[in-house]
């Protein structure tokens, strides 16, 4: 009995760890509309990498392979001409999503804040398992499509209140130099 328990326990750990990187999966919403098989399909074909603090993940202008999801740990996106961070990512957040799609230099600098776990999902695995499970695959894709899809319109919402502001900025300007 007490053999079963030791071995039961084992066996239970190792599914505990299953169950965590499919429930950081699941807040992804490039897979959260797949089922619990599908989700299996893709923690098998997932990378693990880890990263220390103050490591770069990758460089603006390097190719592009894939997307990382941050298992544990947080990032930062610097902008490498003026070093301006640009966003943090944290726990269950991702990144380099249009990877997935073409093989564009990446945008932004990504350095590791903390010590971090990664898992990387990367172009050639999705079209593995476009080619060997479609359903799966046009799953994926099509919520990448929506997740980029949202993404252009917040940019593009961000990019009209810049624009909103900056009329605003000379409408003032004007109106001071009017008065004198």
């Amino acid at each position: 009995m007490a053999t079963d328990s030791f071995w039961g326990n084992i066996f239970k750990s190792n599914e505990s760890a299953k169950e965590s990187v499919r429930d950081v999966l699941k807040r992804v919403p490039i897979f959260d509309s797949l089922n619990r098989k599908e989700l299996s399909a893709v923690e098998r074909i997932l990378h693990r990498r880890e990263y220390r603090a103050g490591e770069v993940i990758f460089y603006e202008g390097d190719p592009a392979a894939g997307m990382y999801i941050i298992e544990s740990g947080s990032v930062k996106v610097v902008f490498e001409e003026t070093q301006q961070v640009l966003a943090e990512l944290n726990e269950g957040e991702f990144f380099g999503e249009l990877a997935l799609l073409d093989d564009s230099p990446r945008s932004a600098t990504l350095i590791a804040r903390t010590d971090c776990k990664m898992l990387g999902f990367f172009q050639m695995d999705l079209l593995g398992m476009v080619e060997r499970t479609p359903k799966t695959g046009v799953k994926i894709v099509l919520r990448l499509a929506s997740v980029v899809g949202d993404r252009l319109k917040g940019s593009n919402q961000q990019v009209q209140d810049l624009r909103r502001e900056l009329y605003a900025f000379q409408e003032s300007i004007t109106s001071e130099v009017d008065k004198k």
